[in-house]
């Protein structure tokens, strides 16, 4: 076969990478606005420690996240019994964990992304706003919003690219099923322990490597353009 096409078991590899990454991002994207407007504009006790513990899968061997996940959410976690038992919400060994794993895994990311923009932004437009009589959620949403849309847009492809790429956490968490967990990671994994499988690993490699270029591109460019925007008010 050409050494450019996919096999169906690569195209479901690839797929679910895409779908994973994506629902990943989507369910932090809310959570890690809310961890980077109160790390950037609050103070409060235990500031450092929730800024260091968001930040600790980052320097924590992805292993060691996807154990801490496995005994948090496992089906005998104290976590994931609760959710199992409750809402039949299972985790473990299911492509929602491995969405799971790489939202934790991409957090830190996103979050750092949308503090920074936040930091960035002039206090003076906010305090105009107030001074008008505009409350506080609507200053953020009329005001704050509009002007760190880039770096949430940037938080997000990066987060996104690092769900893409997410393997330690998520082997160790859901294992290498495929059809249900195996991504393009552990596609690759699989491909590189078996005969013959050099090809099929190097078109799967190619095409994680055009897929991150591509988002790190982008930030990069999302990233351009808040300095630009920055500069110019």
């Amino acid at each position: 076969m050409p050494v450019l096409t996919l096999t169906a078991e690569e195209w479901t590899a690839m797929l679910l990478s895409l779908k994973v990454a994506a629902v990943a991002v989507a369910f932090s994207l809310p959570l890690g606005l809310l961890v980077a407007w109160l790390l950037s504009r609050k103070e409060f006790w235990g500031k450092s420690l929730l800024n260091g513990l968001v930040h600790l899968p980052l320097i924590l061997p992805p292993v060691v996240t996807g154990y801490l996940l496995l005994i948090t959410f496992g089906r005998r976690g104290t976590v994931g019994a609760f959710l199992d038992e409750t809402f039949g919400l299972v985790f473990s060994f299911r492509w929602t964990g491995a969405a799971l794993a790489a939202a934790v895994m991409g957090f830190p990311l996103l979050v750092r992304s949308i503090r920074l923009s936040l930091d960035a932004v002039d206090r003076k437009l906010e305090a105009a706003a107030a001074t008008l009589g505009a409350p506080p959620p609507y200053v953020f949403f009329t005001v704050t919003l509009p002007l760190i849309l880039p770096g949430i847009a940037a938080g997000a492809i990066l987060a996104f690219a690092k769900s893409m790429g997410e393997f330690g956490a998520t082997i160790t968490f859901v294992s290498n099923i495929p059809g249900e967990t195996q991504t393009l990671a552990s596609a690759i994994y699989t491909y590189t322990q078996v005969p013959g499988g050099d090809v099929a690993a190097m078109r799967l490699t190619l095409i994680s490597i055009v897929l991150s270029l591509g988002a790190l591109i982008a930030s990069e460019f999302l990233s351009r353009r808040i300095a630009a925007r920055m500069g110019a008010a």
